[in-house]
């Protein structure tokens, strides 16, 4: 079983739940960005937890689809199309083989996911199958896709009818995103305006923005002294301010130490519609404590 890549998309990677454990030696987590719609996408196609899926970003490309199967999408709305028919977001649906699979331009949002019944089955490096584009390690072959792939898909026991019924709700992605965020480890950088600044400002998702970090364009935030400091820990939310006073948002891809002061880290339940900000978006910060972050987990 596989799946013949004839556009790659405008970004398509391999990804899974990331590559854990290995932080203290420098290795990136990597891993999708929007883990509510990749956990969504699996459980639709009845895959375990943890197999590898396909994320766009932005537009998908169209695939040859070379084995029957069971695919799923979610994320952003991307309009897909099975041979040229309609076929549906955040449920399952069947492929013959030889079917063409479009994946077109995202509606809102930014990022779609493909669940294939078996997973994506590229060989794990350091006990993941994500693609880290700057090492240009895991996924397929260390890179984003491009025409010609031959993708291998895993063995499943699953048919269609065990899944029909299953349906992840549908999201919606504002252009006008409110996250919410704890104070961070060098707050105290930060002069009493500076965080005011922060936390009453708008901010605009910048077209510098990748896996690695959401850069975003507005108001400088002051500091006290410059916001150059001893590199630490890093994680997924992390929100450094530039020398320039223009924060940035760490995301799944980003380096395990930085050098820049963190003003705050995003909460873990906002992280998955973060994922989907696209470039012109706007972003409004709104403090929280580490107990209403917890809670809005659970």
């Amino acid at each position: 079983m596989a799946i013949r890549v004839i556009n790659p998309g405008a970004l398509t990677t391999v990804q899974d739940i990331g590559r854990t454990g290995y932080q203290e030696l420098g290795m990136p987590c990597s891993g999708v960005m929007d883990t509510c719609a990749y956990q969504a996408a699996n459980t639709l196609v009845g895959n375990e937890h943890g197999e590898a899926v396909l994320e766009f970003t932005l537009f998908g490309g169209i695939y040859q689809i070379e084995e029957d199967a069971i695919l799923a999408l979610t994320g952003a709305d991307m309009a897909p199309l099975l041979d040229g028919a309609a076929c549906p977001m955040n449920r399952p649906f069947p492929v013959r083989r030889g079917q063409i699979l479009m994946v077109g331009t995202a509606l809102s949002g930014c990022r779609s996911y493909l669940a294939v019944s078996g997973g994506i089955d590229v060989p794990t490096v350091l006990g993941s199958r994500s693609t880290n584009l700057k090492c240009a390690i895991g996924g397929f072959e260390g890179r984003a896709l491009k025409a010609g792939d031959l993708l291998p898909v895993g063995v499943s026991s699953i048919i269609y009818r065990e899944v029909a019924d299953r349906f992840a709700p549908e999201r919606i992605f504002p252009e006008m995103l409110t996250v919410r965020a704890i104070g961070g480890p060098q707050e105290d950088l930060f002069t009493e305006q500076g965080r005011k600044t922060f936390y009453t400002g708008t901010y605009t998702v910048s077209q510098e923005s990748d896996r690695m970090g959401c850069r975003l364009r507005g108001a400088a935030i002051e500091s006290r002294h410059g916001t150059d400091i001893v590199s630490d820990a890093i994680v997924f939310g992390s929100i450094q301010v530039t020398p320039a006073g223009q924060p940035i948002i760490l995301l799944a891809d980003r380096q395990t130490t930085g050098g820049y002061a963190k003003i705050a880290t995003v909460c873990t339940a906002d992280l998955p519609a973060l994922a989907q900000a696209r470039p012109g978006y706007t972003i409004h910060f709104q403090k929280i404590t580490v107990e209403e972050a917890q809670k809005l987990l659970q």
